[in-house]
This record gives C-alpha cells, sequence and structure tokens, in this order.
C-alpha cells in the first residue's frame, strides 16, 4: 500500500520560525512615515507589543518560539502532509501531488498559527483587549479563539459583505467570546463617516482595518492584530513550510513547485518562504502565489508606496496595491480580497524571486469539487486557488508527460463556505476581472512619495 499521510511527533514542532529577510539579496523596503521619511520602531507602539515591533523589523534568521506558545500550537500542530494519490489518479497525470493540511486546526485554517503568538505577546504586554479586522473570517474566528486561551477581549470589524455572507463564520467568532460587528460600522469615526455618505457600503478589508487601527490607538488597554501583510504574521506562518521539509525528507521527495492562495501574503509566506531559504542557497524550486482575478494586487497591481488601510492611519508599505481605496466586488465568495500584498512578497515578486497568477472564480470552485471528490475534504474557497493552480499544473505534466513533483498549501476547510458552493452548483457565480480603468482610477489616488 502507498504511504498517503506523512506524521511528525509533537517533538517535532519547530523551535524556531524562519525569517526571510535574513537570505534576501536585498535589504526590505522600509515603512514610512506621514512625512514620507522612513519610521523608526517606536512608531508603531501605540498599536503594538515590542516584542512584536522587534519581530517585524528584525533580521535575524532563526527566531526562538516560545514554549507556552508551542504548547498551545501542539493542539493542532503538526499537521500532516498528504500525497494526493487518488488526486493523481483522478486528473491520469504522472506528477506527484501533496498537500499540506491546516484545516486541521480548530478554527479550520492556518490563521491560528499567528494568532496564538500575536495573543500570548499582547498578554505579556499587560493588553487587555486587541481590535481586529476580518475578511471572510478564518482570521476572525482564529483570534477569537486565541483571545479566548490567554484571556484576552477581542472586537472583530468583519468586512460587510462577509457578515452577511458567512453568518457561522460569526457564530464561530462569538462562541469563542469575540465581539462581532459589520464594518464600516457606528463603533468608530471611520465607519460613521464612510456610512454617512454611502449607507450600503458593502465593506472592504481597507476600511476594516482602519475602524480596528482607529479603536486600538484610541484605548491604552487595546492593540491591534492583524491577520496577514506584516513581517511578523509571516514569521509565525513559516511553521507550515518548516514542518512541510521535515515531511518531504521522510518521504524521500521535495517539491518542484510549491503553490498557495495570496491575499495578504501569509498563506503563501508561510509555506513558501522555508522554501525560498533553499532557492536562496542554490536550489531549483519554483514558488508560486495564486490570487483571484477579481483582486489581482500581484498581476495587476502597482508596485508603490501605499497605506495599509482606507482613511490612512497605517505607515506606508511599498507594496503591491491595487490602491487603498480599492473596493473589492461583492460578488467573489472567498476571501484574498486585500488591496495590498506583503511588502516582504511584493518585493521578492517585484525582483523576479518568486511567481504569480491570478486565477478566475468560477474555475476555483471546480478546481475544489475536483479535489473534494478525490480526497474527501472540501477545502475553503482560498484554498481552491491553490487547488486551481497545482490541478493546471499537474495537466501540463499530462501532457508533456513530465514527473514533477507539486506541493500546495490546502490552508483551511470550506465547512463554513458551504452556501458559496450553493451558489456555484446553482450556476450563481460568476467571474468577474476587475477592470483596467477601475485599477487606474484607484492607483491615481495613490499618496506622493519623494
Amino acid at each position: 500500500m502507498q504511504q498517503t499521510k506523512f506524521l511528525l511527533d509533537e517533538s517535532e514542532i519547530p523551535t524556531h520560525w524562519y525569517n526571510v529577510v535574513a537570505d534576501m539579496p536585498n535589504h526590505p523596503t522600509p515603512p514610512l512615515g506621514p512625512n514620507g521619511q522612513p519610521i523608526g520602531p517606536e512608531a508603531l507602539t501605540p498599536i503594538f507589543p515590542m516584542s512584536l515591533i522587534e519581530q517585524e523589523v528584525s533580521a535575524e534568521r532563526w527566531i526562538a518560539i516560545p514554549d507556552p506558545v508551542r504548547e498551545a500550537l501542539s493542539l493542532y500542530r503538526p499537521s500532516p502532509l498528504i500525497r494526493a494519490h487518488r488526486l493523481e489518479a483522478a486528473l491520469g497525470t504522472p506528477a506527484k501531488i501533496y498537500y499540506k493540511n491546516e484545516s486541521v486546526s480548530p478554527a479550520g485554517s492556518h490563521k491560528v498559527n499567528t494568532a496564538i503568538p500575536q495573543a500570548y505577546y499582547n498578554k505579556l504586554a499587560g493588553i487587555k483587549r486587541l481590535a481586529t479586522e476580518t475578511g471572510a473570517g478564518q482570521w476572525g474566528s482564529s483570534i477569537a479563539l486565541a483571545g479566548q486561551m490567554f484571556g484576552l477581549e477581542v472586537r472583530i470589524f468583519m468586512v460587510r459583505v462577509s457578515y452577511d455572507q458567512k453568518p457561522f463564520r460569526r457564530s464561530m467568532m462569538q462562541t469563542w467570546g469575540g465581539q462581532v460587528f459589520a464594518s464600516p460600522s457606528m463603533e468608530t469615526q471611520t465607519g460613521r463617516a464612510i456610512l454617512a455618505k454611502d449607507p450600503a457600503n458593502p465593506g472592504s478589508l481597507g476600511i476594516a482595518i482602519s475602524e480596528a487601527v482607529e479603536e486600538a490607538a484610541s484605548r491604552a488597554d487595546t492593540n491591534y492584530s492583524l491577520g496577514s501583510v506584516l513581517n511578523h504574521v509571516i514569521l509565525h506562518q513559516t511553521i507550515i513550510g518548516l514542518e512541510a521539509k521535515k515531511q518531504f525528507a521522510k518521504a524521500g521527495d521535495y517539491p518542484d513547485m510549491v503553490f498557495a492562495p495570496c491575499g495578504g501574503g501569509s498563506n503563501f509566506g508561510g509555506v513558501a518562504f522555508p522554501f525560498f531559504a533553499d532557492k536562496a542557497a542554490g536550489k531549483n524550486v519554483r514558488l508560486v502565489a495564486v490570487e483571484p482575478t477579481s483582486c489581482p494586487t500581484l498581476t495587476k497591481g502597482a508596485y508603490a508606496y501605499d497605506f495599509g488601510d482606507t482613511a490612512g492611519f497605517t505607515p506606508l508599505m511599498k507594496m503591491y496595491t491595487l490602491g487603498h481605496d480599492f473596493m473589492p466586488p461583492g460578488i467573489h465568495a472567498g476571501g484574498l480580497r486585500y488591496h495590498g500584498d506583503s511588502p516582504l512578497v511584493s518585493q521578492l515578486y517585484h525582483e523576479g524571486l518568486i511567481e504569480a497568477v491570478a486565477v478566475p472564480q468560477l474555475a476555483t470552485f471546480e478546481a475544489g469539487v475536483t479535489f473534494a471528490r478525490a480526497e474527501g475534504i472540501i477545502p475553503a474557497p482560498e484554498s481552491n486557488h491553490a487547488v486551481r493552480a497545482c490541478i493546471d499544473e499537474a495537466l501540463r505534466c499530462k501532457a508533456s508527460g513530465e514527473q514533477k513533483t507539486l506541493f500546495f498549501n490546502l490552508s483551511g476547510h470550506g465547512h463554513f463556505d458551504m452556501a458559496s458552493y450553493d451558489r456555484y452548483f446553482a450556476g450563481k457565480l460568476e467571474d468577474y476581472d476587475y477592470p483596467e480603468e477601475a485599477i487606474r482610477a484607484s492607483l491615481a489616488n495613490l499618496p506622493k512619495v519623494g
């Protein structure tokens, strides 16, 4: 019988996170303040604990994972590496397909990997409350769970269109003690101003971030917590790729290509960055970020300094962006709707060291159904993007006869996204390529730097 699961013991949970900055050929671009000058760590102290700020600016290759964090992670880690024999057979491909199953976390996705350390470090700093945003709800669920673990109150601003589309994600957050508000909300000055102009505003991650940052900055007992984009968030997620490398060694294999969904970048960075360390050392491995055509940040955005939020509360970050006032279409059922991308992911893409591809919505659900019928797991809509790109490559291998090893991150299950699958089966989902003219209009409002 062929081996399907490659497992690690709890003692093999990584003891350190990997920091890609140590292997980047060029130093990361600095964040800028409102005056266009680089900011120091002290500028972030109103909303982050110093321990996370130090991780944000660190160039150290390895950063130790505290024992209480490893203990909490052991609730569901190490996650399994699976050889997708049944999917390979269904596709008739000579390629070998593996996936990391991050859906085994209590919240059902990879987001818990950073929620736990963020809650831990904030608790150590004496913080009582966390304010955050969430789109499809996987991050909100994860930080609500982590807040419960460490005794923190958690307030979550959820993008209104997802708040309406995904009621069971809301229920998850509330089960773990989180307070959830549809964003834009009446809880903040930012939300009230937006609703005054447009009472039916569907919301965006940029707006939700503005609300959460405003609330965090206005109270000494409250910090802001972010589920993607920032360096320290991606650092925490590298536990995925670090485990996977150990598991590939057990399998006696190594990927030719690594695929992961990419919205803000923590999903992709978490699985791909540990493999980038090998690429930087001369290994031939392709790292592919997969985004939706309805929010094509890397593939159609501009590489420029922009705000991380709509209201302009955050520092300016050099990243691929569609413009901080980008409003994603409400038709898109998954997450991956952030206007920008991780500065680290963006810089590596700009320098040609990683790849990116955009895939349409209907094709992602088609891939998710193909995967579920072969492997049994129903993927989250976000994960379906990586499934799609991996299947496309496997079919290219079928046509060419190449025997590549393909690896993707199954970042979460779709049990709370079945309304989106219902819409897919009913023919109510549609493809949407974000119009070039709308991107140009949004990019015209980029802040002027230098």
